[in-house]
């Protein structure tokens, strides 16, 4: 089991990079990089670049509605390029909030132009003339658009490798199908180990029954909390307002698919008082009506013996990179916790 975990995106790049460098040499194996509306990820990531030598760095995620396909793949190409072929190219949807409401631009077909994105990345990455005639993108563009001067171009460099791996953040049925065909990595949210297979288990049969074998085995990057320790239970309503968030708060009523994903698994009931407290304003009381049993079973907080019980639950459902959440107030604190789970995996 690999462990990875995301830094925090609102905070200074050289306070990020020290603590990673010292997550590094705790055994730390892949950092996330979010994106949100904050600095932009890419800058963040070559930073990281410059000041580690061995984990992964992971784009988590860069939106596919922000960049074109073309820019994506440059992108990738060169983090790939500075981190000396260590980029994971993280994409996902994102949600209408961030970008329609603070990009302005239409929120639509989000599983068209994911797979027309990343085939058309991949193209560039094996420096092919970009010439691609998709439903959303159009390289060049056609006569009749445009000044009719675009040309048929290639990458100039050559990139450190031809098959950056591409993670996908997805939990929708066919979205998640996409990612099964399409991708290398899948970072669900929330993920419960005990009703993986039942929420997610046809989607992902039918993905890999059209998956290309070159594409390797899928790796899974669950999202839990972490915290190691006899005195650790209280720590779980510090997770409740995170899962507040997104059952409550991302999306109206009928178009939050973190509240269709507690549903699915048995907190309809729940979920829809999560979401009419959260929508009223009253988030305290949202992050109250979150289950208990739910907070901890999308979590490793516990003593050591149980932690270690809830990983092999994890790698049983399929999971092989924990990107973890370390519950601590200090980076020497978020080591020893990255250092206690590395003897617990």
């Amino acid at each position: 089991m690999r462990i990875g975990l995301s830094i925090n995106y609102s905070g200074g790049f050289k306070e990020a990079a020290a603590e990673v460098a010292d997550l590094e040499r705790a055994g730390l194996d892949i950092v996330f990089v979010p994106e949100a509306y904050s600095f932009d990820a890419v800058s963040a990531l070559g930073y990281l670049a410059a000041k580690t030598t061995r984990l992964q760095l992971a784009s988590g995620i860069l939106q596919i509605y922000t960049r074109t396909p073309s820019l994506t793949a440059m992108t990738a190409a060169g983090l790939d390029f500075v981190s000396d072929g260590r980029f994971i190219l993280g994409l996902g949807a994102s949600g209408p909030q961030v970008i329609e409401g603070f990009h302005g631009v239409p929120y639509d077909a989000p599983i068209g132009r994911t797979r027309e994105l990343v085939e058309i990345c991949r193209k560039v990455w094996r420096r092919e003339r970009l010439e691609y005639h998709g439903k959303y993108y159009q390289i060049p563009l056609p006569e009749g658009q445009g000044t009719g001067l675009g040309k048929s171009l290639k990458l100039i460099n050559h990139p450190v490798r031809e098959r950056i791996p591409v993670l996908l953040a997805s939990i929708g049925p066919k979205n998640v199908e996409l990612t099964a065909e399409i991708a290398e990595g899948w970072q669900p949210i929330f993920f419960l180990p005990e009703r993986a297979k039942q929420i997610w288990g046809e989607s992902l049969d039918a993905g890999f029954a059209k998956r290309d074998p070159q594409l390797g085995d899928l790796d899974v990057y669950a999202s839990p909390s972490l915290a190691i320790g006899d005195d650790v239970e209280p720590l779980l309503e510090f997770v409740k307002p995170h899962l507040a968030l997104y059952i409550g708060g991302m999306g109206a009523k009928g178009k939050n698919f973190y509240h269709m994903l507690a549903t699915k698994y048995g907190y309809g009931a729940e979920a829809d008082r999560i979401q009419e407290l959260y929508l009223a304003g009253k988030k305290e009381e949202a992050a109250k009506a979150v289950p208990d049993a739910l907070a901890r079973d999308t979590s490793l907080i516990g003593p050591a013996g149980y932690v270690k019980e809830r990983v092999a639950a994890f790698a049983e459902a399929g999971v092989t990179v924990l990107n973890v959440s370390p519950m601590a107030a200090t980076p020497a604190e978020r080591v020893k916790l990255i250092e206690q789970l590395r003897e617990l995996c």
